[in-house]
């Protein structure tokens, strides 16, 4: 098993659901492309331009502004890695925002119309969501740093090994 550990980088759980999503993957690609294959490769195409051109350098650049203007705090503070406490919320709500834009912004012309539904909610539901990804995003961000900050008392009172005692 080491061996197998050391020649992959993982365990073979890890190869066995790589293989199924690769698999599951496949399977769709194969049903889209045989009922709409130039939509599709368009879609595809455009996806990477998209993503390439356009938002890469954007979140790239928030990313970086996020790091510079947030870099400053006491040295004498405990160091907590605080960056994906603010990553990880940003990503799923633009995601949520990438997938349902046409029914937060009230684009999508024939929802209603085929649905009976209305599509007022959308914006509403989504700035909750956002709001509650980034209300847990802050909770485990402090309950991180309350126990690192409870590591480190408990760490002061104990005397250092080789410190303060006789030889």
């Amino acid at each position: 098993m080491a061996r197998f550990v050391r020649w992959y980088g993982s365990g073979p759980l890890h190869l066995l659901v790589l293989i199924a999503s690769f698999a599951l993957t496949g399977y769709a690609m194969v049903r889209l492309f045989a009922v709409q294959p130039w939509e599709v490769a368009i879609w595809f195409v455009g996806a990477a331009i998209l993503h390439d051109l356009i938002l890469l350098p954007l979140y790239s650049l928030a990313d970086l502004s996020a790091l510079y203007v947030l870099r400053h705090r006491a040295a004498d503070s405990p160091t907590v890695p605080w960056i994906n406490y603010l990553r990880v919320p940003t990503f799923l709500s633009g995601l949520l925002l990438l997938v349902w834009f046409p029914l937060i912004f009230r684009l999508a012309v024939p929802y209603p119309g085929d649905t009976g539904l209305s599509d007022s909610v959308y914006l509403g539901r989504w700035l909750a969501i956002t709001g509650v990804l980034f209300a847990a995003s802050a909770v485990a961000f402090a309950s991180r740093l309350r126990r690192v900050r409870w590591a480190g008392r408990g760490d002061e009172s104990q005397p250092a090994s080789g410190h303060g005692a006789a030889p």
